[in-house]
């Protein structure tokens, strides 16, 4: 039987300077973002970092929005999280200059670009500030430094399933190594409010398509609460591993039982544990880390109030 492991976005944070792609929930905040205040703290950052490899949860890749941190916030994050994991990370926040990715490299893995619509004149009106050419531009610099490439698409924005070729055409022309497939969530006060998201069999298709023309690839895919019974089908039709779930907040839960069932159903070990209360001995962990002590408190505190809600015993 084949291994497949949950992944998990570590989240950085909630400020973005562009703020308007039009599926995004951020789009739809009027009020002014703050760089500072609309962050995460490193501590709950890092003791999710200790959750993952606790768990055998893969890193998907570290996330926010763009100018989120400065470079050495970000080299400071990228290092902590490598020392808990042992493991070279991905990095999906935005472009990066070459400078940058001189700067990450010797933690990273490399780069994820959001394309999120192949489409380009849809795509031209989903993510106007974002550029595919920046993304290009980026992928440009990662052959330079010998970093991997990746990038993450949204089924559900508009596009057809013809639009594949495009895809296909853009992965052959930048040598992506690896795919994450998304299904659309409408979310509120954006254009996709009263949306309904992609119907199973078409993202199934998607899915399929990619394997069958880049057989070597890793593939992503990622479900919703409501779809959950369509896992067993992504990972059939070539997926690698899943992605979207919140782990920490449903963990052990119906839904987490239920994802352990369709990867038995696919004929998957899932490696990832959704349901297993992780052995965890936190002053170890801690000790572990090159970091102030103030910060290893924090990052104390922050593990075990995770730790605790992962105890719970849920419905």
């Amino acid at each position: 039987m084949k291994k497949t492991y949950f992944e998990r976005a570590i989240f950085l944070s909630w400020y973005c300077s562009k703020r308007d792609c039009a599926f995004c929930y951020l789009s739809s905040k009027k009020t002014n973002q703050d760089p500072i205040k609309d962050r995460r703290s490193q501590a709950s950052v890092l003791a999710e970092a200790i959750i993952c490899k606790a768990c055998k949860w893969k890193i998907e890749f570290l996330s926010s929005g763009c100018d989120s941190f400065s470079d050495l916030e970000l080299f400071e994050i990228i290092k902590n999280i490598y020392e808990i994991t042992k493991q070279k990370q991905w990095l999906n926040i935005g472009f990066l200059n070459k400078k940058q990715l001189e700067l990450f490299k010797p933690y990273i893995t490399g780069v994820c670009g959001a394309v999120e619509c192949i489409n380009p004149k849809l795509r031209e009106k989903l993510c106007p500030s974002k550029p595919l050419w920046q993304i290009e531009k980026m992928f440009s610099y990662c052959n330079e430094l010998n970093l991997k490439k990746a990038i993450t698409i949204i089924i559900g924005l508009g596009e057809k399933i013809g639009d594949f070729e495009t895809l296909k055409e853009f992965i052959n022309k930048h040598k992506i190594d690896r795919i994450t497939f998304y299904r659309l969530k409408p979310q509120k006060a954006t254009i996709f409010e009263n949306k309904e998201g992609p119907k199973t069999e078409y993202y199934v298709e998607w899915i399929k398509k990619t394997r069958k023309e880049f057989p070597h690839m890793e593939i992503i895919a990622g479900s919703w609460l409501t779809h959950l019974d369509e896992i067993s089908l992504l990972l059939k039709a070539g997926a690698d591993s899943i992605t979207k779930f919140p782990s920490i907040r449903k963990f052990n839960t119906i839904y987490a039982k239920r994802i352990e069932e369709e990867c038995k159903k696919a004929n998957r070990i899932l490696v990832s544990s959704l349901t297993k209360k992780p052995e965890i001995n936190i002053k170890n962990e801690i000790e572990k880390l090159g970091i102030n002590e103030k910060l290893k408190k924090e990052v104390e505190k922050a593990l075990a109030k995770y730790i605790k809600k992962m105890e719970k015993i849920k419905e």
